[in-house]
Formats: structure tokens, sequence, C-alpha cells
């Protein structure tokens, strides 16, 4: 175990980010994240369970969801392994988000909604949103790229794609950063003596400060979260060799219906004879 908390587990994840004791942590990280577009001066964490608007369907569960002292609400989650349909349903939970608040509006004004905002740490890239580490997604006018609403953002953070090196790092987001992707492998902590909350993330997160409850329960979702990597690991892997065994047999196919057509052009032997050195049907051969 490292010195450490694995920000990547649930654990780790909701005691840096979803609890009490620690939301100066997730304010600094969230005004970092917004600088100039918005500023935190406090929070309340709200129920992570959402009814769903019909009984058949599931709850949706955040890691965190939380609303500030202005009024916005922020989902913040942790996806360790891609998803079908990912952005959908990251669309989905701002739009569950969205959708609940006309039942508390105002009497007369219940189409006033406060903004929505989801950060979405994805510990895999997913070409499809963006080939960069940062993608930030708003409602635009199409053609002018005028901002159309800033009641809802989506903000997703492919970590892989982040590959700054601690010396690199000069802004307070990009050390953020750095220090979340590194966390379960540092021994120190960089940045604590120009930055106090890095200094307060880090007795938040030491593992030996654990008392046996939360040590047990940190151990169970690292083991959760070491046998998805795996799982993932694996599936990346078999699909790659599935790839190749694929195309390797396409490229024999094509090899036998070439040498097939050339020597059907040649003239000299009957569809039988070609088939039989090939491996085609006559069928296969005839429609050459």
């Amino acid at each position: 175990m490292g010195k450490y908390m694995n920000p990547f587990t649930d654990e780790g994840f909701k005691r840096i980010f979803g609890q009490e004791f620690s939301k100066p942590l997730l304010i600094d990280f969230l005004n970092n994240l917004l600088e100039g577009e918005r500023v935190i001066t406090d929070l309340r964490f709200l129920d992570k369970e959402q009814l769903p608007e019909f009984k058949e369907n599931r709850g949706l569960i955040y890691d965190v969801y939380c609303e500030t002292d202005t009024g916005e609400h922020i989902i913040v989650e942790m996806q360790n392994r891609p998803q079908e349909h990912f952005k959908d349903r990251a669309l989905l939970y701002l739009s569950k988000a969205i959708v609940s608040q006309s039942r508390r509006g105002k009497e007369g004004d219940s189409y006033e909604l406060s903004a929505v905002y989801g950060v979405f740490f994805m510990n895999f890239s997913d070409r499809l949103i963006d080939s960069s580490f940062r993608a930030d997604v708003s409602l635009s006018e199409m053609h002018s790229r005028e901002p159309f609403s800033d009641k809802l953002r989506m903000i997703f953070l492919q970590l892989p794609l982040f590959t700054k090196s601690e010396a690199e790092c000069y802004s307070y987001f990009e050390r953020w950063i750095y220090i979340l992707k590194h966390m379960e492998a540092l021994n120190r902590m960089p940045w604590e003596a120009q930055h106090a909350i890095f200094k307060r993330l880090a007795e938040i997160c030491e593992t030996q400060a654990l008392t046996p409850e939360e040590r047990d329960r940190y151990e169970e979702s690292l083991k959760v979260y070491r046998d998805n990597i795996a799982i993932a690991k694996y599936q990346k892997a078999k699909g790659r060799a599935e790839g190749i065994a694929e195309g390797e047999a396409k490229g024999r196919a094509e090899g036998r219906a070439e040498v097939a057509r050339n020597l059907k052009l040649l003239g000299t032997l009957s569809l039988s004879q070609i088939a039989e050195a090939t491996g085609l049907t006559e069928a296969e051969i005839e429609a050459l």
C-alpha cells in the first residue's frame, strides 16, 4: 500500500472530494477548474440518489453531487473504464439535475434555472470526445459559436492524456492534476510548501492516518479498482488479438482469391483444379 490513497478508488475519491471535512479541497479544485468563470466560496452536498422519472427506471448515483452558495449544481464523477454511450450518460446526469429544479421553482417563475456543471474525471481516453486532456462542452450557436446559455456545462478530464512532468506543471490547476494522477506512487506531496491546500490533502489521504475501519474500506475499494483495471486491460488485449486474427484471416482469404483469379485468367486449369489448389469453392471461383 502506498503512502497516499489512490484517488481513483471509490473510497479515495470520496475522501478527497465528497466529505464535509475535505470540502475545502473540492472548493479549491473547482475554483481552479473554473478560473475566470465562477468563484465558489461555499457549497453543500446534496443527495446523490436522484429519483427516477418512472418506476421502472433506476435511480442515478453520482460520486459527488453538490450545490454552490450561489445556486449552481455540480456533479463530479470518476470513471475508470470506458463505457458505451458514456457521453449520453453524462448528458442524462446533467439533464436530471436540470429537470429536478422545475419541481422546486419559485411560483410563477418555475423556468428560471441554476447552472448545472458536470466534471468527469476519465481514467481512460475517449478520442470521440476530444484529442486533448481537457474538453469543455457548452451550449452555443452553431454558426457564430456565440454562447447560447450558461446553464449547462460539461468538462471532461482525460487523465492518460495529461503527460506533464512535475517540473513542467506551472499553473495551480496543472499541479492539482499531476498530484491526482500520481498520488498513489508519491513518497512526498509536491508543492505543499507553496500551497497549504496540498498539505491538507496529504494529511487527509495519508494511509497511515486511516482508522482500522477506514483502512478496511479503502483496501476493499482498492481491490475493486485493481480488478476493474485488470479486466479492462484483458478486454483491450483480447480485442487487439481478435482484430489481428481477423485481419490475418481476411488477408489469407484475399490472397487465395487473388491466386484463383490469376489461375482462372490463365485458362489452363479447370474450376475443380483451381478449387483444390486454393481451397475456394467452384461457385466462389466462378464469381471472381
